[in-house]
């Protein structure tokens, strides 16, 4: 199958469209769908090839022709590509539920822009469709690449697996703290365990926090963690992934992060999904690695195929041994911490892969207009600054690093020849390139992960006076993140060199931004400027870029 990959998708799924609910998911595919890849898809019976529910904003068709392809694609279980007609490409994704009742999803996408008045006569017949309204469809639609199709498909296939697993494992745990009714101590600690679940602490604060509760719980002299290198750290480029395996331990540990590796490779796989107990029986044994240790419980930190650490308690308290009580609670504590560490390493993948779509249309932009080649970048990073030296929060420095990088990308949608005149443009001219703000705005509407960027992109060319565009907004009307980038745009557009002018000097930027205070521009940022003007110097000149997860949270 021969399919074009040159853009990347102008629309992909968000953390909050992979729910990991699996109710949800049951009771609404349609909407997984639609925040997952920005449009909705036509659902068929697996089983059967029936159609379940009728897309609203595909063109029409009679998917009746195409069931026993699509209970083709039921039965193989995975994302196909039914139809290939340039640019149009048809998906069918199976989607299974808890039950294993299989759902076919299948929708159109382009793969590549579609001009008006573009002749689509041959595609609408192959495909089945009324010719005009597969044209007025495809002018309202983005490019994606398959390679993005493919991965978003991934991802929600992984998402509704690990939500039918997170229902099966939380099953398992109200089953045992139904079992432990007796036991108070130890179902309040697996309740503030499970309150404390959040995809903004990482497993290793998580990992902590289970440690010192379990220690007041399990009669253990010693209590460890080890958890794991990130799965494919060495492909990712983000400087927060685990490279190597870390030992954490409260009580007395009486081994090191080197020999536990080596004690969980001798044990092998048993103790990967349940609890493995090892007393005297076993410690007293010629073959026993660990002298110092002489009863032990361990258990794998797994969600699904990925095991993420080791759970141990060590020596029991009392010299007695360990049980079926204290290897129920920490398979359960285990399976909590397992959870949590497949959420992170989800929410990782969907950041880096929004990472990766932002720097992929940073490169677009640069692309398009070679001669402000980095000016995004420079515009990121001088943003950033200037909002530190305004007090801004982290959550603010994320949106303002993400919406430098992005306030231009309307340009993609700006012609060539206007876009690189050496010159002044004329009125007409000017009056079209204006346009970039709002085809901005369009291109990443449907990006959720984006919302607060949208305001910089279409609000950045603002005025503090009101003569700005697109909505002549003014002083406090114009967003506060507008206000900052667009003094960052306008300090890198003047000090750096163009083809048609040299960087002005940084004299005249300096008067020019002084005088423009109050005027064109915000003149608490303009004051922040003249705070930190040399570090904002040293930044705009720096070739090194930022990286975005270099910026606190910022695919957060």
């Amino acid at each position: 199958m021969s399919v074009s990959q040159e853009q990347e998708p102008a629309s992909v799924g968000t953390d909050e469209g992979i729910v990991l609910d699996d109710q949800a998911i049951e009771q609404d595919w349609t909407l997984l769908l639609r925040q997952a890849f920005g449009v909705s898809f036509t659902l068929l019976d697996g089983p059967t090839g029936d159609v379940i529910h009728e897309s609203s904003d595909q063109p029409v068709r009679d998917w009746g022709l195409r069931a026993e392809i699509c209970r083709a694609v039921a039965r193989g279980g995975r994302p196909e590509f039914l139809d290939d007609e340039d640019p149009v490409l048809t998906l069918a994704l199976p989607l299974s539920d808890a039950a294993d009742n299989t759902v076919v999803a299948v929708a159109h996408f382009l793969t590549r822009r579609v001009e008006p008045g573009e002749d689509l006569s041959s595609q609408a017949e192959v495909l089945g469709v009324e010719s005009e309204q597969l044209a007025a469809w495809a002018v309202r639609q983005t490019a994606w690449t398959v390679e993005s199709l493919r991965r978003v498909s991934d991802l929600v296939r992984h998402g509704v697996q690990t939500g039918h697993r997170v229902r099966e494992l939380q099953e398992e745990a109200d089953a045992l703290s139904h079992n432990l009714a007796s036991t108070y101590e130890e179902i309040s600690l697996l309740y503030r365990l499970t309150q404390n679940l959040k995809i903004s602490r990482s497993d290793e604060d998580f990992a902590r926090i289970a440690l010192e509760w379990l220690q007041g719980v399990v009669p253990a002299q010693g209590m460890a963690i080890q958890l794991v290198p990130t799965p494919n750290a060495e492909k990712s480029s983000s400087r927060t992934v685990r490279r190597q395996s870390v030992l954490l331990t409260r009580g007395d540990c009486p081994i090191d992060n080197e020999r536990f590796s080596q004690w969980i490779a001798q044990l092998g796989s048993d103790s990967r999904h349940r609890p493995v107990v090892m007393n005297r029986s076993v410690t007293s044994r010629a073959d026993w690695p660990l002298p110092e240790v002489h009863e032990a419980v361990v258990v794998g930190l797994a969600e699904g195929k990925n095991v993420f650490g080791w759970l141990a308690a060590l020596n029991h308290a009392d010299g007695g041994e360990f049980g079926t009580v204290e290897a129920s609670l920490l398979g359960s504590v285990a399976t909590i911490l397992g959870i949590h560490g497949g959420n992170i390493e989800l929410y990782r993948q969907q950041s880096e892969l929004l990472a990766g779509i932002v720097r992929a249309l940073t490169s677009a932009i640069d692309a398009k207009d070679p001669y402000t080649c980095g000016h995004s970048d420079r515009v990121a990073r001088v943003a950033v600054r200037l909002a530190e030296a305004l007090g801004c929060d982290d959550d603010t420095l994320n949106t303002l690093y993400l919406a430098g990088l992005l306030h231009d990308i309307g340009k993609i949608g700006v012609s060539d020849s206007v876009l690189r005149k050496a010159g002044a443009l004329s009125d007409e001219e000017y009056q079209y390139i204006k346009q970039h703000v709002t085809i901005g705005h369009r291109i990443l509407n449907d990006l959720a992960k984006l919302e607060d960027v949208l305001p910089v992109v279409l609000h950045h060319h603002e005025s503090w006076n009101g003569d700005g565009y697109p909505s002549r907004l003014g002083c406090e009307g114009i967003p506060r993140s507008a206000r900052i980038v667009a003094v960052a745009d306008a300090y890198d557009a003047m000090s750096s060199d163009r083809p048609y002018r040299k960087g002005m000097p940084d004299e005249q930027v300096d008067r020019i931004l002084r005088e423009g205070a109050g005027r064109q521009w915000d003149p608490e940022v303009i004051a922040a400027y003249f705070r930190v003007r040399d570090e904002v110097r040293r930044i705009s000149r720096s070739d090194e870029p930022l990286r975005i997860s270099e910026v606190a949270g910022a695919t957060r």
